[in-house]
């Protein structure tokens, strides 16, 4: 019972906590959001890979799972395509800035949206809640996973999708402001769509317990979607910034990302 109230907790950490942090960010200034986020983004690079090749990865390669090595190469590499295809669908859709071309179609030349732009702003906002509940719903998934393996790898998972969380919960609102959504409703679908990490967790855990023998290929698919959010989602937005301050202090921020995972798994150990 106490694993349930540890996996519950964290799954809450990483879902609902992550949307009232992201919320605040709201309340400031365009220039100090737009300041703040990149920073945000950089560290939850770091937290993401540090948690894949740190804890997720060395621990379903244990030796009480008795796993082949190949089948969790082949596992991370079918991960990465299957994120790849979801992506690709849509229904994986991340954003971590202010605008967002691929989801909002363009002003006319007097800066209106048409009517017509105007619904279809308001399906892309929808499109984004379906999406981010069906991630959010993935992530308890894999929360319960980490903590049926290991109480301090279930802690260092949350933490590091709590951490990714944050800036993608900031871009989300943005997108449903920008499709017309109070400021009000947006916080409240989005508290509910991050309610899917909890009812994952949830699920999995009267689940996985009956087929523990799934627990490292999970671990593996948790650990293909951190990579896959930090190498083709996350890491490419930084290479806007290309000065060489800004390119220090991504540097800086992802491994301080990494090395806040590496001494969390250390201390809870």
């Amino acid at each position: 019972m106490e694993l349930f109230f540890w996996i519950l907790g964290f799954s809450l950490l990483g879902g609902v906590l992550s949307v009232v942090i992201a919320s605040s960010f709201l309340l400031l200034s365009d220039s100090a959001r737009n300041k703040a986020v990149p920073h945000l983004v950089s560290f939850a690079v770091g937290a993401l890979l540090g948690a894949s090749f740190l804890g997720l990865i060395p621990h379903a390669m244990e030796h009480e799972f008795a796993v082949d090595a190949h089948d969790i190469g082949l596992t991370l590499l079918l991960g990465l395509l299957l994120f790849f295809v979801l992506e690709k669908m849509v229904l994986w859709r991340h954003c971590h800035h202010d605008h967002c071309d691929g989801h909002l179609p363009a002003p006319d030349q007097q800066g209106h949206h048409h009517p017509s732009q105007d619904a279809k702003n308001k399906a892309t906002g929808t499109l984004i809640l379906v999406g981010d509940t069906i991630h959010n719903f993935v992530d308890g998934i894999l929360i319960t996973a980490a903590f049926m393996t290991d109480l301090h790898l279930g802690v260092v998972t949350a933490l590091a999708i709590a951490a990714h969380e944050i800036p993608q919960e900031l871009g989300d609102f943005v997108i449903l402001l920008h499709s017309g959504f109070k400021r009000s409703t947006a916080l409240y679908y989005n508290i509910l769509s991050s309610l899917g990490t909890v009812a994952g967790a949830l699920l999995a855990y009267f689940t996985l317990s009956d087929m523990q023998h799934l627990l490292p290929y999970i671990l593996i698919v948790a650990a293909s979607s951190f990579i896959y959010v930090a190498v083709a989602d996350l890491i490419p937005g930084l290479h806007n910034r290309v000065k060489l301050s800004e390119t220090i202090q991504q540097i800086v921020l992802i491994a301080a990302g990494a090395i806040f995972i590496f001494i969390a798994h250390s201390t809870l150990h």
